[in-house]
Parts: C-alpha cells; structure tokens; sequence
C-alpha cells in the first residue's frame, strides 16, 4: 500500500518530442530524478527508446494537425484522471532544409513549409498549453519550451522559418508567464545552441571553433540538467525567463 501511494505522489511531467536527442535525454533525466512520464512523439517510443518501453506512458500525436493535438490532450488529461501536471515541456521542433541540405531562406521557403514550420513549432505548444492549462493550475506546475539560439541571432544552419517559429516560442512564453503568475503556473524557456545529437549540420564543429567560448559542442544531457531545474521547485521564483544553453555562443 506505502508503494502504491508513493506512486501517486510522484510529479507528472509530459514532454513532446521524446523519442530522440535532447528529448530524449529529458526523458532520462526527469525518470532517473522519480518524476513519472508522459510522452508525446509522432512514432510510439520504444522504438527508439527501448529501455523506456513499458516504464514511461507514451500518447502518439502529430504535432503538425490540430486535431491530433487536441485528441492527443484529452487522452493525457485522462490518464492524468484526479491528478495535475507538475511539469509540460514543449520540445518538438522541425527544422526543414533544402533539396541539398542547405538553409532554407526567408525569401524562398514556401508557404505550406512556412506553416508546417509555424504549427509543430509554436501553435502546437499554444494548443498544448491552453487545454492542459486546468491540470497545470491544479498541480501548480510549470512549463518550459525548448526555443533556441536562432530565435535570437540569424544561424547558419536553422532556416527563417525555424527561426521566426522558436522567436514566437519566446514570445509565448513572456505572454504565459505574465497571464498565470497569479495561479502559480511558472512558464519559462530554454535557448539550446549547438548540441550534440544523431543529426548535425556540415560545418558546425567550425561554428564551434569560431563562436563558442567553450570550444566545444554541447551534450543534451546538459539541457535536460537546466530544464528539469526549471521544472522543478528549485526555481519556484523564477518564471518568464529563458537560459541560453550554448556555451557562450550568444555573447
């Protein structure tokens, strides 16, 4: 009876985008911390994370239709049944290039890539946050979205698409955090630059040479540290902020 009760005081956290790289490494960080998972990825997640299959509860959604999204929500707040959301991170992200690979400019993205950009990026984390916003409030919880450098400065790599999508993210995020203040939701946002996953673009270990302090790549380990402390009630005075992750590369 002690097991079960102690189960169902564990903190909640849902994370989009779980089943590679940095979503990933939040997965591990939050489950090896006692929080219990909830996962939300276009593909079921054992198949990329077989250790997590049958330990964390995974929901199948395509970030880029609103319908599914709004499905994918009402599946998690009955899962969730009597109990809040401690924690709602926002990590799915498309960064689409072109036909060789290359950055994809402002002037010549087409428009349906735009909005699918624009829908995964942000309008999914908007959706995410208005229907989970009552079990957010019951828990008291906090949401952090994953934006990133190239909502700050022009990347080499990351089209404007992406850029304009993770610029709005950090804008949300300003906007939640003032809105709940008074209900104890804390929203804030995390800036990654380049860190080190399964897909890296040619050319960043020059990126990492020239314009990183550090002189290195980060790990997504490394994100996942700051994201569970903004989660968590370390940071129970800190809301509407965003920490760049990215070794000094902002500066």
């Amino acid at each position: 009876m002690t097991d079960i009760k102690a189960e169902h005081h564990r903190p909640i956290v849902a994370v989009t985008g779980a089943s590679r790289g940095i979503g990933h490494a939040i997965v591990r960080h939050f489950h090896n911390n006692g929080w219990e998972v909830i996962t939300l990825a276009r593909t079921p997640f054992s198949e990329y994370c077989p250790w997590a299959d049958g330990i964390v509860r995974h929901i199948k959604v395509d970030l880029s239709k609103t319908r599914s999204v709004l499905e994918a929500t009402a599946q998690l707040r009955d899962m969730l049944a009597e109990r809040g959301l401690n924690a709602l991170v926002n990590n799915a992200g498309i960064s689409p290039k072109g036909p060789s690979g290359e950055r994809m400019d402002a002037v010549h993205t087409p428009i349906q890539t735009f909005l699918d950009v624009q829908h995964v990026n942000l309008v999914a984390p908007f959706l995410l946050c208005q229907e989970l916003i009552e079990p957010l409030k019951q828990a008291k919880g906090s949401v952090v979205n994953v934006s990133s450098i190239a909502a700050h400065q022009v990347h080499p790599f990351a089209g404007a698409a992406y850029a304009v999508s993770k610029a709005g993210l950090t804008a949300l995020t300003r906007e939640l955090a003032h809105e709940l203040g008074e209900t104890g939701v804390r929203v804030n946002s995390v800036a990654p630059g380049e860190i080190e996953t399964s897909i890296l673009s040619p050319g960043t270990q020059e990126i990492v040479d020239t314009q990183v302090p550090m002189r290195r790549l980060g790990r997504p380990e490394e994100v996942a540290e700051v994201v569970h402390f903004l989660a968590s009630t370390q940071s129970s005075y800190v809301t509407g902020s965003e920490i760049p992750i990215n070794g000094g590369q902002h500066i």
